[in-house]
């Protein structure tokens, strides 16, 4: 897999993405699968993981396979959560097995949506990622890819994401690879933005950038200048 061995990338490694099938993870699949990585999707459904992972293959002529999330959890050297909010501790306390050992990146949003358009909700635990650390005491968590427009993922005529990332977590390590995987996607950055501890407000602000968007009919990413 020499198209994705960059800097702090090793060759041969497999990025799981569970919630797969929905727009982040599939759009996260794509950009990486064109990357040269190889890539597990993650479903409650095996069979439509298998068939989503299917098309993406034909679309972007990567290794693209599927499996339950149990099974692609298993498989993933680095697995990325991107499930619902409603479903994220529920899933991740029935993984703590297949997931010690691996990096963990959580892009969990936890919002919720009234009349006056979207909001950031309470998570006793700080964050989805802190809450991902407490379930997952045995793996490394990392923070990432919450800001970034799973429309543009999806998109196969967008060539360039034009986008920061910002990656939060306490192992240097990890943090350094994830930011490594975010900058094999063309225009994709990965930065370092701090420790778990501040990913609350990283999280939160996915509901500016969705008020943005719907104001001005965007699709509305990050840039940190001056690094």
């Amino acid at each position: 897999m020499t198209e994705a061995s960059g800097a702090g990338v090793p060759e041969g490694l497999t990025v799981a993405v569970l919630g797969g099938t929905g727009p982040q993870g599939r759009g996260l699949a794509r950009r990486f699968a064109a990357a040269g990585v190889r890539v597990v999707l993650g479903s409650r459904d095996a069979g439509r993981a298998s068939a989503t992972a299917a098309d993406l293959a034909g679309a972007t002529g990567g290794d693209v396979t599927g499996a339950d999330n149990h099974g692609a959890a298993r498989a993933g050297d680095v697995v990325v959560v991107a499930v619902p909010w409603e479903g994220h501790g529920h899933l991740l306390a029935g993984l703590r097995e297949e997931l010690a050992g691996k990096i963990v990146v959580d892009c969990v949003n936890p919002l919720g949506f009234d009349k006056q358009g979207c909001f950031a909700l309470p998570v006793e635990e700080g964050s989805a990622a802190q809450q991902a650390a407490a379930l997952l005491p045995d793996s490394r968590v990392v923070a990432a890819f919450h800001h970034v427009s799973a429309v543009l993922l999806e998109d196969p005529e967008v060539t360039d994401v034009g986008t920061d990332v910002l990656v939060l977590g306490d192992d240097r390590e990890a943090t350094d690879l994830v930011q490594a995987l975010a900058g094999l996607v063309p225009g994709m950055r990965g930065i370092y933005a701090g420790r778990l501890r501040n990913a609350r407000q990283v999280e939160a602000l996915t509901a500016n950038l969705i008020s943005v968007n719907r104001r001005y009919k965007a699709h509305a990413g990050l840039r940190v200048t001056d690094v």
